[in-house]
This record gives structure tokens, C-alpha cells and sequence, in this order.
């Protein structure tokens, strides 16, 4: 049941995701900075795919994905439709992972501790989602702030 209702947020929220990247009218503009604004919409994008393909794909679903956090963030300038097809491919190793995940495994400790102790899988299944929809708020305020139309 709740994996049904997870498979179905993560869907919708990574095809936000993809929306908010294809709504840039400028390209380079993903990758624009501002003031106390550190991270850009490029940036916490990389950040997301890495995120959810290495502690969804890689530590439940077993995808061999190598996470490089670190290049998450100083990567730059990589075309548009490169962010989007990794958005694509990470929306099915995510909902592939869960559609064959047991309903049990949500009450198993999760493999690794990511945070101070250790956690369900269904515990973390549900903090990825609320961290990609926090990041998802930013990447929106970003495009609609930073994504300024030139006439």
C-alpha cells in the first residue's frame, strides 16, 4: 500500500523536476548564482539524481550507480537535455527499485546510517521524498528569480 503511494509521489515529483528544468527560457541560466543564493538550479538538480540513484537505485534496488557527491555541486554548464535525461533515467531506477520492493522491507533497518542512528527503509523513503521536495521549492523560486526574460 505504501509503496504504491510512494512510487506515485516520486513520480510526480520528479516529473516537476523535469518541468521546472525544460521551463528555463535560458539555458544558462540554470547555472546562475545570486547573493546568498550558493547553489544553482543546475547544481541541485545534479544533486537530486545523485541523491535518489545512489541511496534508492544503488543501496535498495542494487543498480552498481557511484555516487560523486562532491561534483554534484562544482560540475557546470552541462547542457539542458543532459539534466533531463538523467531526471528521465533516475524517475525509472526509482520507480523500477520500488516496484519490486517487498511491503516488508519498509519495516527493515535501511543499510546504511546515513544519519546519527539507524532507520526503517520506509522512515527514509519518506525523508528522500520530503528532500527532493524541498530542493524541487528552491530549483522553482531559482528559475522564477534568476530566469529573468530579456526583451
Amino acid at each position: 500500500m505504501i509503496i504504491e503511494s510512494l512510487r506515485s509521489l516520486y513520480n510526480r515529483d520528479l516529473n516537476k523536476l523535469k518541468a521546472e528544468i525544460e521551463a528555463y527560457q535560458h539555458e544558462e541560466n540554470l547555472w546562475k548564482t545570486d547573493k546568498n543564493i550558493s547553489n544553482s538550479a543546475g547544481n541541485l538538480c545534479l544533486h537530486l539524481v545523485g541523491n535518489l540513484s545512489h541511496f534508492i537505485g544503488a543501496q535498495l534496488g542494487n543498480t552498481g550507480y557511484v555516487r560523486h557527491r562532491e561534483l554534484e555541486f562544482s560540475l557546470k554548464d552541462i547542457p539542458k537535455a543532459e539534466l533531463i535525461e538523467k531526471i528521465e533515467a533516475t524517475t525509472i531506477i526509482v520507480d523500477s527499485v520500488l516496484s519490486q520492493l517487498p511491503e516488508e522491507a519498509l519495516k527493515e533497518e535501511y543499510p546504511l546510517v546515513v544519519f546519527e542512528d539507524k532507520m526503517t527503509t520506509d522512515f527514509f523513503l519518506i525523508h528522500l521524498i520530503a528532500h527532493l521536495d524541498y530542493h524541487l521549492g528552491q530549483i522553482n523560486y531559482h528559475r522564477r528569480l534568476l530566469d529573468l526574460h530579456h526583451e
